[in-house]
């Protein structure tokens, strides 16, 4: 899980599509249909990459802890955190071996970070150790691409997008077997004193998981409900996005 380093100062460019806004408002929605009465704000987001959920997250003042395991990602994160005055607490870890060292309220995670574990056993130790982080009847809310999107949408499919000064150009792959999805991006930035575009490129690692799957894995939790991102009514494998709204409930 190494990836989004060179490419961390140019993913809000490429990314201004991802419904950041639209997330956050149901996200806000879950919060206040599914909240105990004991929770009262403090809220960690894994994956949390360049910032973007994390400071919607922190609109009303809530404490808020953005975890990620890119270092570029997250330099981008606070600089933007401090333009904005805002005052959030960013953690470089691999949330597979999450400790946030206090409970907190909810834990969200957005943009597929949960596909980036790609094995099953690990799956399970993520969500393990977000229940332990985890105040009784806390909140976790996360989303997925699924393995229709995987296999029927994003196949075997080549993207490109451009700006006045960069380029990106993105290759998929699907394994069937294995059910991995391998992103394959280069991407080009104008260097300004030379006038030539500077070359990188990265791979990137996915796995499908089955519904079945993921609410197996989640043995400490409630779920609450199954969203299909589309419209956020009730979801099934026939989603490209799903988001997951569950409690932690491993006590009981």
């Amino acid at each position: 899980m190494n990836e989004y380093t060179a490419f961390a100062s140019l993913y809000d460019t490429f990314m201004e599509d991802v419904p950041y806004e639209k997330w956050y408002e149901e996200i806000e929605g879950f919060f206040k249909t599914f909240k105990k009465p004991n929770i009262t704000g403090k809220i960690a987001e894994l994956g949390c990459g360049t910032g973007n959920m994390t400071r919607l997250l922190k609109k009303d003042g809530t404490n808020v802890i953005g975890v990620d395991i890119s270092s570029e990602m997250l330099t981008v994160a606070k600089k933007k955190t401090d333009e904005e005055g805002l005052d959030i607490l960013y953690v470089m870890q691999d949330f597979r071996e999450l400790e946030l060292g206090e409970k907190v309220d909810a834990i969200v995670s957005v943009c597929d970070c949960m596909n980036y574990v790609t094995e099953y056993s690990e799956l399970k130790e993520v969500f393990k150790r977000v229940a332990n982080s985890l105040v009784s009847g806390g909140l976790f809310i996360f989303d997925v691409n699924t393995l229709h999107k995987f296999r029927d949408v994003l196949s075997d499919n080549s993207y490109s997008q451009t700006t006045e000064n960069s380029a990106c150009t993105w290759e998929n792959f699907f394994d069937e077997q294995t059910r991995i999805n391998e992103y394959y991006t280069n991407f080009f930035v104008l260097d300004e004193k030379t006038g030539q575009y500077i070359r990188n490129e990265e791979f990137h690692y996915e796995r499908g998981y089955t519904v079945e799957e993921i609410k197996k894995a989640l043995e400490d939790f409630e779920i609450l409900g199954i969203y299909d991102e589309k419209d956020f009514s009730e979801g099934d494998e026939n989603a490209e996005r799903l988001f997951f709204v569950a409690r932690e409930n491993k006590n009981e």
